[in-house]
């Protein structure tokens, strides 16, 4: 099981902490792990599940979960064999946080729009 850490504790291990982050921090890794998050899928359901992200795409984050340790890859008995992908325990305790992030976008996409067009009119922010 994992070990809390504290803030300075992430500071100072920031190149470690870093490359985790660049993984479960992007856009098709968050994605991929609230939809998960509902259940395991077949990768065709990923793809239309999810605008925008091409195959290729599809295919290196996947494999990047997996091998983070995020993701299981199960082979179906099936003729012809699928493929479905699913949040293993550590993408389950993973899930929580991501799906918050998530949302807070969901519900401060406006306001970020609005500073992104303020910033780039010349004009500052007051907070």
């Amino acid at each position: 099981m994992g070990r809390t850490a504290s803030d300075g504790q992430i500071l100072r291990d920031s190149r470690r902490v870093g490359k985790v982050l660049a993984r479960v921090g992007d856009k098709w890794s968050v994605l991929i792990i609230v939809l998960l998050g509902g259940g395991a899928r077949r990768f065709n359901e990923i793809k239309r599940s999810i605008e925008g992200i091409s195959q290729q795409m599809l295919t290196r984050t996947l494999r990047g979960l997996e091998r983070d340790g995020v993701v299981k890859r199960t082979i179906l008995a099936s003729s012809p064999p699928q493929v479905e992908y699913g949040l293993t325990n550590l993408g389950r305790s993973l899930s929580k946080p991501v799906l918050a992030l998530g949302k807070w976008a969901c519900e401060h996409i406006e306001e970020v729009n609005e500073a992104q067009k303020l910033f780039d009119e010349g004009k500052r922010h007051a907070d």
